[in-house]
């Protein structure tokens, strides 16, 4: 507005242009005059020649503020023309503007708002003009206050990563820059210009994970190196135990550590081979023969936490799915040791298959352990997202069964509430008769 007041003020020349055309409109009416009372009034009376005298002078104010009034609304209608194109030339910009650009005043009262904040944000520049800046979260109002600070003092901050709230009172993750906006001698404002970097700060999220990965892929060589090497010694011992040993009960014992042992060692080269995910050796795989062995494998620790576990397998007794059976022992282990730990010791975890339909399996492995917070459903099924205490997990396990669960192309999900218990459920597909008759 002060800007538009300083246009609608008159220039040098402009003045000096209306004074020249009004002398010049002068001197051509009394010398007009001149001419007439010349040629026809030369013998004229006192009165006549006073009457034209009056005459002569009533005609050159006439002529003059007709020519002034004229001038004046010409250069005012060129001076608001011109206004005009400059302020739709000036809101064009901020319309096409791609960041979200504000401009507020010390208090934070909105007098700008363009189409790209109402995108980001939500609010339309009808509920923001006037008001409070309404994006800035408590935390984060501190920040802005110093950032207009440093504006003030000719120093505006380039670049800033920080957090905004939208209409529906979400944050967001935006870079901005606030710089100081003066029209006139008046107090500054402050323009900020907002960009949405949610996408940046995923992709950045995504490269640290990968660089966890990579570290994680050298740990576990050098794990498989020192580890593989005595559980092989003692599996072999084992085996050479049980080819000794003919007391029934004692071969049992035996052979229920040998398969301990190769689960181990399965276990340690899944870790291994985690990044490069090798071909499953798929073969016609008894899910129930699996669940009833791998609870009589955790019995030890489920005894120890008095654990009650009950089992419903039943609907699928004899079902079968292509799968391989050390993979599918990881993944049911790594869901029941999840349970195990939400827990309390005496709580109840429950196994139950649902009646298959022609095509899936479904196994609920239920717990009525802690539960999992809203926030943190999203993120479960992410390498090393953990939800226990420091040393109580790496935050692989639910990873590693999720790439297992896709492996053997069924899915895996969560229903959780804090307090309330977890129930995991496992989708697996029911080998089809044409795939038991392929050969391996």
């Amino acid at each position: 507005m002060k800007r538009a007041e300083r246009d609608l003020h008159w220039s040098g020349w402009q003045w000096a242009t209306l004074i020249l055309s009004s002398v010049s409109i002068v001197a051509a009416v009394f010398a007009t005059w001149e001419l007439v009372e010349n040629r026809f009034f030369r013998n004229g009376d006192y009165v006549t020649l006073h009457t034209l005298y009056i005459t002569r002078g009533m005609t050159s104010s006439l002529l003059l503020a007709s020519w002034a009034a004229w001038y004046v609304l010409r250069q005012r209608r060129q001076s608001e023309a011109e206004l005009r194109r400059s302020r739709e030339h000036y809101r064009h910009l901020l319309e096409v503007s791609p960041g979200a650009v504000a401009l507020y005043d010390a208090s934070l009262r909105v007098t700008e708002w363009n189409r790209a904040a109402e995108r980001l944000y939500g609010f339309s520049k009808a509920e923001v003009i006037g008001r409070q800046l309404p994006t800035v979260p408590e935390e984060k109002h501190a920040e802005l206050l110093e950032l207009m600070r440093k504006a003030d003092a000719g120093d505006p901050t380039a670049v800033v990563e920080t957090l905004r709230r939208d209409a529906r009172g979400e944050l967001l993750e935006v870079q901005l820059s606030v710089l100081p906006f003066r029209e006139g001698e008046g107090p500054s404002d402050y323009l900020e210009v907002t960009e949405d970097i949610r996408e940046r700060v995923r992709l950045r999220q995504t490269l640290l994970e990968v660089e966890k990965l990579t570290s994680i892929g050298k740990t576990a060589a050098g794990t498989a190196h020192h580890l593989n090497t005595p559980l092989a010694a003692m599996l072999l011992r084992v085996q050479m135990m049980r080819e000794q040993v003919h007391d029934e009960p004692t071969a049992s014992d035996l052979e229920r550590l040998e398969n301990s042992l190769q689960f181990c060692q399965q276990f340690v080269r899944r870790l291994l081979e985690f990044s490069r995910r090798p071909a499953a050796q798929k073969q016609p795989e008894d899910v129930a023969h699996i669940l009833e062995s791998l609870v009589s494998f955790l019995a030890p620790s489920l005894n120890a936490r008095h654990t009650r576990v009950s089992m419903d397998l039943g609907a699928v007794n004899g079902t079968r799915i292509l799968a391989d059976r050390n993979l599918l022992e990881a993944l049911f282990s790594i869901v029941l040791s999840n349970a195990l730990d939400a827990i309390s010791d005496g709580g109840a975890i429950a196994i139950r298959c649902r009646p298959p339909d022609s095509r899936w399996l479904e196994v609920d492995i239920a717990d009525d352990g802690c539960g999992i917070a809203p926030a943190d459903h999203v993120h479960v099924f992410e390498p090393f997202f953990s939800t226990k205490g420091p040393g109580r997990g790496t935050g692989l396990g639910l990873a590693i069964a999720r790439g297992i669960v896709i492996e053997h192309g069924g899915s895996i999900r969560l229903q959780s509430a804090p307090g309330g218990g977890t129930i995991a459920t496992i989708s697996l597909p029911i080998l089809q008769p044409e795939e038991a008759a392929r050969p391996a």
